[in-house]
């Protein structure tokens, strides 16, 4: 336990990491995974192909793949990168990384939720005179995310546990600076990983209770 004590400090620095990860590809799939889904709605074949094509192609790609195409594709092959510091490239591919898989979830969440509003409404909307973008932002995703809180929670603490894997590309993020320490502290191994587990528990399980109670407060009733 020792070990842990005298490792806290970057033990703490490395979740935090961990939690802006998540935090910022959280919005960032919220935000492609909407462009996703009305791509897939949309009454256009081509943006109906596109998306569908992007949706399944990524989605049923092991997000490590994903991650090292970011890393040694995106980083090395194509040299992009977002300063002079090796350590804020990385974090930046990461995102992109986990950014781009989550999205694809968040996209068929958020299908879900659209099947669920009453063909009615729609056909309403349209008898108004609204076009597709204002049916679809004014009537039906006000619906389907209100829906569809709960699953959206359960994709947000899976894109947190899944930070973990950025480490294939170097991230400083939890997983790698939990294996740095095991080498280190050889002997307290059991208790750095339990150390690890524990933060990730104490933010998961709280996530999951109030997404619970959010998607009973704003639920639409039918």
């Amino acid at each position: 336990m020792s070990a842990v004590w005298d490792e806290r400090g970057r033990m703490l620095a490395a979740f935090l990491l961990t939690l802006k990860l998540a935090g910022v590809s959280a919005i960032g799939s919220l935000l492609l995974g909407t462009v996703l889904v009305s791509m897939r709605v949309s009454p256009i074949p081509v943006l109906r192909w596109s998306g569908a094509a992007y949706v399944n192609l990524v989605r049923n790609t092991p997000l490590t793949l994903v991650l090292l195409f970011c890393g040694l594709g995106l980083g090395t092959v194509f040299e992009l990168q977002f300063g002079d510091d090796v350590s804020v490239t990385t974090y930046w591919l990461a995102i992109i990384g986990l950014t781009a898989y989550t999205a694809t979830f968040v996209c068929e969440v958020l299908r879900a939720g659209i099947n669920t509003v009453p063909v009615g409404q729609s056909e309403a909307a349209r008898s108004l005179g609204f076009t597709f973008r204002q049916n679809l932002t004014l009537v039906v995703l006000p619906q389907a995310f209100r829906s569809v809180v709960g699953p959206l929670g359960s994709v947000l603490i899976a894109l947190t546990k899944n930070t973990t894997v950025a480490a294939v590309i170097g991230g400083l993020e939890s997983a790698n600076v939990m294996k740095d320490l095991i080498n280190a502290h050889g002997d307290a191994s059991l208790p750095i990983f339990a150390g690890f587990a524990l933060m990730f528990v104490l933010v998961t399980l709280p996530t999951g209770i109030f997404f619970g109670w959010l998607a009973k407060r704003v639920q639409v009733l039918r």
